[in-house]
């Protein structure tokens, strides 16, 4: 690594460890520090919900003025029209999204650390400071610069959780190009679909990944990708292991070529609407699309939600184990985290890797603060018994989260009561890519409210739920249900879907006008409270991962040997809902859960063949094991950042030696339909 040698202290450090309406005008404001938009608010939960609500002018216009740092100050709070679509706030505003997130903390704190690098190896943890990570940006800035990257060009970032891959999102961010970040296990064909739609430049890659003791390889599935993007010029591939990987005429050497570079750059100044990043997630009509999130809005929402639903401090340890491929890692890992000046764990591992007290032992060394990650894999955890949590000390831990489905009552008490020693906060967030941050969640709330275990309750400042009958109408009063609906406009939501802003009516404002449409379905109880009771429309929620079923349906029928197919969801006990597909005269299933095998490796269950946590066979042809094995063994690395398990979902044909071999129909399903929804 001599390249990263030659990057200065810092930043050859971070690169080197990748191996081993209404409203008034405001006054210019810089490096108020983000506790003061705590002030700003003064009064009770429901005052300021309620106010919120009323005047959202009068809410968000002074915590936007004192929480983030402006090059030009904005002079319309709002304006926004559910009925065509349009969504703006702080018009007129002129800021960056990367001078938020480190220039104002190195100002302050230069040594503070703003990124614990959690890496596969167990206890090899590296921490980055905020100085470290501002100069690694600015080099890798310069470095898109200096291969044609300009302001507003796009940029895709195809690499798992590491500093890099938060480094290469903020260089975008700092010179006003758009970064789509593509979760690094979906396939070529995937990440093409994306690269084309999105048009981008350059990809951003590492040679290798490593995660649950596994090698990805990741310039492999990039180097199938570009060779249907015509629109990419050039491959930066950074190093994770030492391993060389082959390198064509569009390949760059990115730690060389960043070693070359300036360690200051100067920060793009962007409007409050401009884009600033692109994150494609699934829909019912089959074809992924690209929502849109911009600059103040957004970041304002993903800081102000973090402090306030995690009950973040300044001096915690805040440790959200979502990847950044996921709205999540983008919202709590990344830009939520850094505006507040947060330390942020990035966790590249898997729950059971080596074991499965891996979670607990990282708390104890990280001595992390807040601890948010998804039900899937607490069902997983709670199945090896209560051991490898109590054999850890936890004791600074203050909050626990629960993000990417609604939460089982077994598994938030296992939460609450093992892991949290009775003791902790324990917040069952819902929201969506769509959101850009949380919308409902316990906290915040009155001093001391209740909180009722599985159930995401209290809407957040700014967002008014209502729930709406089959006919359109609203449904008053509590102990009702209905479809989830926001009547009011707030700063992080997405403002269409990129290059397609009728789908994007269509999808969210057309079925029920004058409302966003969640596409979830919600019961408010007796008390107000509300509680997410699942997908409304032909979307499956398989460890928070959006499935469209008529994605896997027309992936299925692609092969020759399936004339027609029909996908439903049924209930899973680790991963909420799984898949059944039927063909004619064959059935598929994903992840139901596996029989106990006998000592010569054969399921003592009935039905069929097995492969635990795999795909089954449901024809009993013994034929199909070893095709059962050899999928669930080639496409296991594509579990997602919560789920040690192989993929969501593996599709196997129908029962016969000639139809056994059936790459084309799982690889198509797994590069067009594991999406998401709710954040994993």
């Amino acid at each position: 690594m001599a390249a990263a040698r030659g990057l200065g202290r810092s930043a050859g450090r971070l690169l080197g460890s990748l191996c081993g309406r209404s409203g008034q005008p405001v006054r210019e404001l810089r490096g108020v520090s983000a506790p003061a938009a705590a002030a700003a608010q003064p009064g009770s939960y429901q005052a300021q919900s309620a106010q919120a609500a009323r005047d959202p002018a009068a809410f968000w216009g002074p915590l936007a003025r004192d929480t983030l740092v402006w090059d030009t100050p904005y002079h319309t709070v709002w304006d926004c029209d559910f009925s065509s679509g349009k969504i703006g706030w702080f018009l007129g505003g002129q800021l960056n999204v990367s001078v938020n997130c480190l220039d104002q903390h190195v100002q302050k704190s230069p040594e503070s650390v703003a990124l614990i690098w959690e890496r596969d190896e167990p206890g090899t943890e590296v921490r980055i400071t905020y100085r470290e990570l501002l100069e690694t940006t600015c080099r890798l800035a310069n470095t898109l610069k200096r291969h044609g990257i300009r302001r507003g060009d796009r940029v895709a970032i195809y690499m798992p959780v590491s500093p890099l891959a938060v480094a290469a999102m903020l260089a975008c961010a700092r010179i006003g190009a758009v970064h789509t970040v593509v979760f690094a296990g979906f396939s070529a064909e995937s990440l093409a679909g994306r690269i084309n739609d999105a048009k981008c430049k350059v990809v951003i890659t590492l040679n290798q990944g490593l995660r649950g003791g596994r090698v990805v390889e990741l310039k492999k599935i990039v180097d199938e990708a570009v060779k249907h993007c015509p629109t990419i010029q050039h491959v930066l591939v950074a190093h994770r292991t030492d391993n060389k990987v082959h390198m064509g005429h569009r390949d760059i050497p990115l730690e060389q070529e960043m070693a070359k570079e300036d360690p200051v750059c100067a920060p793009e100044s962007m409007g409050s609407e401009d884009m600033l990043f692109l994150l494609y997630t699934s829909g019912s009509t089959g074809t992924p699309k690209g929502l849109v999130h911009t600059q103040a809005g957004y970041l304002l929402y993903a800081a102000l939600t973090h402090r306030l639903v995690f009950d973040y401090r300044p001096g915690d340890v805040f440790g959200c184990v979502a990847d950044i491929g996921w709205i999540t890692g983008h919202s709590y890992v990344v830009y939520g985290p850094l505006c507040n000046g947060a330390t942020s764990v990035l966790f590249e591992s898997t729950p059971v890797y080596p074991d499965a007290g891996r979670y607990w032992e990282t708390v104890q060394r990280l001595k992390i603060s807040q601890f948010y990650g998804a039900p899937t894999a607490v069902r997983l955890l709670l199945k090896y018994g209560d051991s490898w949590v109590k054999k850890y000390d936890r004791s600074s831990l203050r909050t626990l989260g629960s993000v990417g489905e609604p939460i089982n009552f077994e598994a938030w008490e296992w939460l609450h009561k093992v892991v949290g020693d009775s003791r902790c906060t324990l917040v069952d967030t819902w929201w969506q890519t769509e959101t850009g941050g949380i919308c409902i969640a316990p906290r915040p709330s009155e001093e001391g409210a209740e909180i009722l275990p599985g159930m995401a309750m209290r809407p957040f400042f700014g967002i008014v739920p209502v729930l709406m009958d089959e006919k359109g109408k609203v449904v008053e009063g509590n102990n009702v249900s209905g479809a989830l609906c926001l009547s009011q406009a707030w700063p992080g939501m997405a403002r269409t879907i990129y290059g397609d802003h009728q789908r994007f009516m269509e999808a969210y404002f057309k079925p029920y006008p004058g409302h966003y449409f969640t596409g979830d379905g919600a019961y408010r109880t007796e008390g107000g409270y509300y509680q997410i009771t699942g997908r409304m429309d032909d979307v499956i929620n398989i460890s928070g991962h959006r499935l469209g079923t008529a994605e896997i349906e027309d992936a299925m029928a692609s092969h020759p040997a399936v004339p027609e197919t029909a996908v439903i969801g049924y209930p899973h006990d680790i991963k909420g809902e799984g898949s059944e597909a039927s063909s004619k005269n064959s059935v598929w299933k994903s992840h139901a859960e596996a029989p106990e095998e006998d000592n010569h490796g054969q399921s003592s269950g009935s039905g069929g063949h097995h492969h635990p946590g795999g795909p089954q066979c449901h024809h009993g042809n013994p034929e199909c094991l070893p095709e059962v094995q050899r999928q669930a063994s080639c496409l296991s690395v594509m579990g997602s950042g919560q789920d040690p398990v192989p993929t969501p979902l593996t599709i196997l044909p129908e029962c016969s030696t000639q139809m056994c071999s059936f790459p084309a129909v799982s690889e198509a399903v797994l590069s067009q339909s594991i999406t998401h929804t709710a954040p994993v």
